[in-house]
């Protein structure tokens, strides 16, 4: 049988949203950029941990929170394998990427991106 992948429409959105926003907060990690997509999530992040953990997490708090709202069954697959990760090196960079997450994600989709300045 073929995996089922979702589709995140504007209530899956907010939901992985809502699950990003409180990981972060949760762990203590600071949030500049999020911008949840029909098929994927891009987010810089300020965090102590390795991309990789913040990606986990962020995809961990999401299925959960799909699940526990009904908009994801247990058979449905929601991630891929990995994602792209990538360290932020200086101010040049940072704010490239806060601009490319909110701003290069072709037409705006609901919920809104997330933008926050880095001094939080």
């Amino acid at each position: 049988m073929a995996d089922k992948f979702v589709t995140l429409d504007e209530t899956r959105r907010q939901a992985v949203q809502d699950a990003i926003v409180e990981v972060c907060e949760y762990r203590g990690w600071r949030l500049l950029a999020l911008h949840v997509r029909t098929t994927h999530v891009h987010a810089v992040v300020a965090a102590s941990a390795n991309p990789e953990k913040v990606m986990n997490d962020f995809k961990a708090y999401a299925t959960r929170r799909l699940r526990r709202n009904q908009l994801a069954d247990c058979a449905t697959r929601i991630w891929a394998m990995h994602g792209s990760t990538r360290y932020i090196w200086n101010e040049e960079q940072l704010t490239e990427k806060v601009a490319y997450v909110v701003d290069g994600q072709g037409a705006a989709l609901r919920p809104a991106p997330i933008c926050r300045s880095p001094e939080r």
